[in-house]
């Protein structure tokens, strides 16, 4: 039992640091190269757990030479286009122009009825709707709209519109998010004071605080329960108006 636990324990962190040292980007893709590492990580990580006469040294050199076949392969894929497409494959256009690809439809195995869900799913009950549809190499079905239904902009009505800002969050379950600060143009001193004018003086009475794109500072106070209670909000500074410390 005590075998199983350490065996356990040390897999797990040997994916886990498999994992984070392949980065976001990587798991994000799920390519076919992508799946294939990650299923044989899978494997080789439970076989010593469910198989005690398997070396753990043995797995855990395996996910390591994994882990380095698939940094290798990404970064000959950034230089070599020509390897990356071999090894990922291309994305395949399925509808161009409003014209079903029969050629590359057969040749991916895709029904009419599978092209047609697909497009339901991404709100596009009609082909004629439809401009480009690619099927990319996760798998995934972009599509293209028809002009005339593309959704309608501020550009197209010639309307200038305010840049928006990132929305953060600077309050988690009583826990201060320093690092965003700096992303919401505050400092520490400032969204105390903004706090305290909400009626929220400690961080441990908020559920979750924030900033929107408008720069408008809202809060969930904790309820008796430490669930979320009605926001408050405080507005962003408005065009024209000092900002906190200006003054």
């Amino acid at each position: 039992m005590i075998t199983i636990i350490v065996r356990t324990f040390v897999l797990y962190f040997t994916v886990l640091f498999a994992l984070r040292v392949m980065g976001k980007g990587e798991l994000s893709k799920m390519d076919p190269f992508q799946m294939v590492i990650l299923f044989m990580i899978s494997e080789l990580a439970s076989l010593p757990i469910a198989s005690p006469d398997v070396s753990l040294v043995h797995g855990v050199c395996a996910i390591i030479t994994l882990l380095f076949l698939q940094i290798s392969i990404s970064l000959i894929s950034l230089k070599c286009t020509g390897f990356k497409q071999m090894v990922n494959g291309v994305p395949s256009i399925l509808i161009e122009k409003g014209s079903l690809n029969d050629r590359e439809m057969k040749r991916l195995r895709i029904s009419v009825d599978d092209l047609s869900q697909q497009l339901r799913l991404k709100n596009f009950p009609s082909f004629a709707d439809v401009d480009y549809a690619i099927m990319e190499i996760n798998g995934d079905l972009s599509v293209i709209p028809v002009s005339q239904k593309q959704p309608l902009t501020p550009a197209d009505m010639q309307l200038s519109k305010a840049e928006g800002h990132l929305p953060v969050v600077l309050v988690a379950d009583g826990v201060l998010y320093r690092h965003n600060l700096r992303h919401a143009g505050l400092t520490e001193l400032t969204l105390r004071s903004k706090l305290l004018e909400l009626g929220l003086p400690h961080y441990d009475q908020i559920y979750i605080a924030f900033t929107d794109e408008n720069q408008q500072l809202m809060a969930y106070a904790k309820d008796e329960k430490g669930g979320p209670r009605p926001p408050s909000f405080r507005p962003g500074p408005q065009k024209g108006a000092p900002k906190d410390g200006d003054l």
